[in-house]
């Protein structure tokens, strides 16, 4: 194998930090992680790059997965709530001039939805989008063949959307898409109709033993996720949606309601041309994620 068919990956999230070596076919060769907290950004970035043993050379390029807000045109992190610190990070310019290799950032989102189209259950589509499901709920939306991130880097904040009027608080909202679908959304919908909280774990567990409260605190979640699916069928007609986290371990209570309600509420053209699909990537997304950003990267420079 020569060095120029490996690529990079940094994996950054707020309670641990990962150095990713792969293929541009998407193989992890390597790969390591180390506590986010008490290490100023500048030192971060350095312990990754040194842990990546010599032998993965000198790589094609490094993809960077990261919370938002960031902006990936100009490569900048801006002050992602969970990386106290990371304020205005030039992170691009930072590895291009260390590494002299190019370097490309994705926030989170776009980062799974890029891994999921490349190397999960999206290939193969040129219309797809991602949902997080997962502590929030945003997208990342693959439209014509490219990831679409918007004017400023933003497009797929489906998480901000108000689904109700009332209803558990997400995303700045009462009554959010990330407000009824994401684990503390449920935990809060669960306070909010049954008078005391329980993860979405636990409320699986309640399910399966035959709580019907239980029960039905997912199914309410259920029907909302359909609702969102609904509009995210007639805004962007895509192929496929995938979706990760939450629905991935949970299928099995929200995949009728939620389908009920897109059907539906959804244009039948386009609810018949979309498959809703659980993420195939699994806990190593974050790992694939930040492959993937290079291996698009490397590609949309090579059409260029």
């Amino acid at each position: 194998m020569t060095t120029s068919n490996i690529i990079w990956g940094l994996d950054i999230g707020g309670t641990k930090c990962a150095a990713i070596a792969g293929t541009r076919e998407g193989e992890i060769l390597f790969r390591q992680a180390i506590p986010t907290k008490g290490h100023p950004w500048k030192e971060m970035i350095d312990l990754l790059i040194d842990m990546i043993p010599e032998e993965y050379g000198r790589p094609a390029a490094i993809g960077v997965s990261c919370g938002g807000p960031l902006n990936s045109v100009t490569g900048m992190i801006l002050s992602p709530p969970n990386l106290p610190g990371w304020d205005e990070v030039p992170i691009v310019q930072y590895l291009t001039e260390k590494l002299h290799i190019p370097a490309f950032v994705q926030n989170d989102a776009d980062a799974c939805a890029l891994a999921e189209w490349k190397l999960g259950a999206g290939k193969g589509t040129r219309h797809m989008v991602f949902l997080t499901f997962g502590t929030g709920m945003g997208a990342g939306l693959i439209l014509n063949g490219q990831l679409y991130s918007g004017a400023c880097g933003m497009a797929g904040e489906t998480g901000h959307v108000r689904l109700e009027h009332d209803g558990p608080w997400g995303f700045g909202k009462n009554g959010s898409f990330e407000g009824f679908c994401s684990g503390g959304g449920i935990a809060k919908l669960c306070k909010m109709r049954l008078g005391e909280e329980h993860s979405c774990k636990e409320l699986c567990e309640m399910a399966d033993e035959g709580d019907e409260q239980a029960l039905s605190v997912l199914n309410e979640s259920a029907r909302m996720l359909g609702r969102g699916l609904a509009m995210l069928m007639d805004l962007f007609n895509p192929q496929r949606i995938v979706i990760g986290s939450i629905f991935a371990r949970a299928e099995r209570y929200f995949r009728t309601p939620a389908l009920e309600v897109a059907r539906r509420e959804a244009l039948s053209y386009t609810f018949d041309a979309c498959q809703v699909v659980p993420a195939a990537l699994g806990d190593q997304i974050g790992d694939y994620a930040a492959l993937a950003i290079a291996i698009n990267g490397l590609e949309r420079m090579a059409e260029q």
